[in-house]
Formats: C-alpha cells, structure tokens, sequence
C-alpha cells in the first residue's frame, strides 16, 4: 500500500482525530463507567466531576495538551457552564440534572462545563493536530456582531421569535468562499467552512444523544424514557 494512497490518508486522518478527540472519547468512557462504578458515599455526578479533573491533569502533564489548550478548555468549561445555569433554570426547563451531588451550583453539576471542554479540547487539538489555517476570513468585526446576535437570540428566543435559521442564513453568506486548510500527510487539503459547521453540528447531535444515554443529562422527553434527541439541536 503507497502512503500516497487514498485509504493510507483515510486511515491517517482517522487515526488523527482520535487523537484531537483523545479528551472527548475519554469522557464519554467516564460517562459509561459512571453507570456502572458505584463508590460509598460517592454521588456519580461527583465522580465524574472529580474524574474529569483528573483526566485533564494527566493529559496536561503528559504533554498532550499544552497549557494555551487547557486554557482554552478552561474558557469553554466555563460559558458552558453558565448556558446550563440559563437553560435549566426552572423558568426555561429546557433540560435538567435530576441526581444528587455535592458539586453543584444553581442545582447544575459543575462537571456539566466539561461537556463544552470536551468539544475546545477537540477543537484545539485538531487545530494544531491537522495544522488547520482559514483563508479567505472576510471581515472579523462582522463576524462578532453576527456571534452576538447568535448568543442573544440563544438567550432570548424562549420569549421571543427564534430568528436561528435567520441567523444561520447570514453566517453562509458571510462565510460562504472561507475554507479551511488541513494537512493529513504531506497534501494541503481543504474544506468549505460551512461544511465545517454542518459537519460539526452534525457529530454535536450524535455526542448529545450518546451523553443522554449514559445519563449525563436529560432532555423532558427523556425523563422517564430514552429517545433520541430531536435533530433540531443540529441547528443549535
């Protein structure tokens, strides 16, 4: 088999987001064997708090991730931390954490924010993993303004029309000649950022309805039984 080959760069391209998703694929392992690992005196929303902490010692200290990633992590965990606060309060009840823990705050366990570190782990880690550049960013400043409106419109569509497809209109127009530049082997490669949205919004919705199973969290209609989460939250 030539290292040229497609199913050489297929199998390297695997093997490499593996690697950038080596936090994620662990938490979720957490998320199993919480299910199944029962300490005395142990809440398993504490256990897979304080077993994420340690899992994200181990990965800083063995190098895999450096302290600039663990930073970035750090900020994800903690707006994430936050949207859950909004978004399991009792006025918005989008979702809730119906277990004990002494680690919690406004009734959210705060192991809740590693959900979001999970996903800047694996985007840190693809970045400098694939060696990603994006070319062809049209304009930062409108970028931000659209990123405000996304985040107001997360907060406020719950009382107000949701303008997200709205929204998501405006990013492909805004986006629509940015691509992004990876390196598998020795080719530069590229991609459609908007596919990348699509792509990751798309792997977003398998992770919910993978952590929803293991009881991470629960959705009102998964209260008393399992379903799979509706593919609306894609576009979340």
């Amino acid at each position: 088999m030539k290292k040229t080959s497609f199913f050489y760069e297929f199998l390297i391209f695997g093997i490499k987001q593996a690697r950038s998703a080596i936090f994620a694929g662990s938490f979720f392992a957490l998320l199993f064997a919480s299910n199944h690992i029962h300490i005395p005196g142990l809440a398993r929303y504490d256990f897979i708090f304080l077993s994420s902490l340690i899992l994200q010692s181990i990965l800083y200290v063995t190098k895999i991730e450096t302290l600039d990633e663990v930073r970035v992590i750090f900020l994800f965990h903690i707006i994430g931390f936050m949207l859950e606060v909004f978004k399991t309060n009792p006025i918005i009840g989008s979702w809730n954490y119906p277990e004990a823990g002494i680690f919690k705050l406004f009734n959210v366990p705060l192991y809740s924010g590693f959900m979001y570190a999970a996903v800047g782990s694996y985007i840190a880690q693809a970045w400098r993993v694939m060696k990603l550049e994006i070319v062809n960013f049209r304009n930062y400043n409108l970028s931000i303004i659209l990123c405000t409106f996304i985040y107001i419109n997360f907060f406020t569509h719950h009382y107000l029309p949701d303008l997200r497809y709205v929204l998501i209109l405006f990013v492909f127009i805004l986006f629509w000649d940015t691509k992004v530049y990876f390196t598998v082997t020795s080719k530069r490669r590229s991609l459609p950022l908007t596919i990348s949205f699509i792509l990751i919004g798309f792997f977003v919705w398998i992770a919910e309805n993978v952590s929803t199973f293991l009881g991470a969290w629960k959705y009102p209609n998964q209260i008393h039984n399992w379903n799979i989460v509706e593919s609306g939250k894609m576009s979340s």
